[in-house]
């Protein structure tokens, strides 16, 4: 049996219209049936700028959810937030009710959704809302590395407080749950430091001391293969070669960096912790080129591909 994939246009104001659009006409897609929530004043649009084959060209449903109206392409508004968040939540109930086996993600811009009056800082968070899934991480996949977040949408300053150990211990349980259906053929963790060298022995600050080396000790007391806290440095450098088959970052662009180096528009951005499998596109709505047809749908392609195969691997 097909999967069933929905596909949500993010942002109509950004480049999800196009990427998935272009998704959908990849022969490289996944074979799934596919459902796209969104603006269909904003498909419409986007076939009409750039010559895209419709949605219903390669098989696909469209469920019009909130239509944007008069939302100007490539800048922050209200409208478009709105119309953004409902598809989401539109494609996330009828994946609650299994009505879809998956989720797959164009990106949100986080403005338009402050602007329209929505509290949650990206999909993670609203899809949590949503499913009623509190114990939710968010990972990336990609070149040769799988990368989960200790936190995610915050500022850096806010980081040391928000790295607690019951945190810690939050993430990695789920992501040593998880890890099998990612493909690991292992469950071997590494934690990255939060400081410098790891805190140095303290010279640089004591969250090491005081927070993620209890934090390990208790969770291999458990029995899960975690190791740490490492130097950030270095430990991607040693995931990519085979000696961990994950990594918990303790902040976004900790954790960020390393990947889309290694694979920036083949990554995809899996949430961990939801009660049906969701994807996303390793990049953001690129209103910068929202405008110009030349948006990449590889990170799109890859997110179907991977959710496809999510699907098909989660236990009867």
């Amino acid at each position: 049996m097909k999967p069933r994939l929905a596909l949500t246009l993010g942002d109509p104001a950004g480049i999800g219209p196009e990427i998935v659009l272009k998704a959908l006409a990849d022969p490289a897609r996944p074979d799934a049936e596919y459902v796209v929530y969104g603006s269909q004043a904003a498909l419409q649009d986007r076939m009409r700028r750039f010559g895209l084959a419709s949605p219903e060209a390669s098989g696909a449903r469209v469920e019009s959810v909130a239509e944007a109206g008069e939302a100007p392409v490539a800048r922050v508004s209200a409208a478009a937030g709105h119309a953004a968040a409902q598809a989401v939540l539109c494609a996330a109930r009828d994946a609650v009710a299994g009505r879809v086996d998956a989720l797959v993600t164009a990106p949100l811009n986080k403005e338009s959704l402050h602007a329209a009056g929505y509290p949650w800082p990206g999909h993670t968070e609203l899809l949590a809302e949503a499913a009623h899934a509190p114990d939710v991480a968010m990972m990336f996949v990609g070149g040769g590395l799988r990368v989960a977040l200790l936190t995610i949408h915050r500022s850096l300053r806010s980081v040391p407080d928000a790295v607690t150990r019951g945190e810690l211990l939050r993430v990695v349980r789920l992501l040593h749950r998880e890890l099998p259906r990612l493909g690991a053929g292992s469950r071997r963790i590494a934690l990255c430091g939060l400081n410098p060298h790891a805190g140095e022995g303290g010279l640089f600050g004591r969250e090491e001391i005081e927070v993620l080396q209890p934090g390990v000790a208790a969770l291999r007391a458990e029995g899960i293969d975690v190791s740490g806290p490492h130097p950030a440095d270095s430990v991607f450098v040693r995931a990519k070669r085979g000696e961990f088959d994950a990594v918990v970052a303790n902040y976004h662009d900790q954790g960020l960096i390393p990947v889309k180096l290694a694979a920036f528009g083949h990554a995809v951005n899996v949430t961990l912790g939801l009660p049906f499998v969701r994807t996303s596109v390793d990049h953001g709505t690129g209103f910068d080129i929202a405008l110009r047809g030349v948006a990449d749908a590889s990170s799109l392609v890859e997110a179907m591909r991977v959710a496809a195969e999510l699907v098909r691997s989660r236990p009867l």
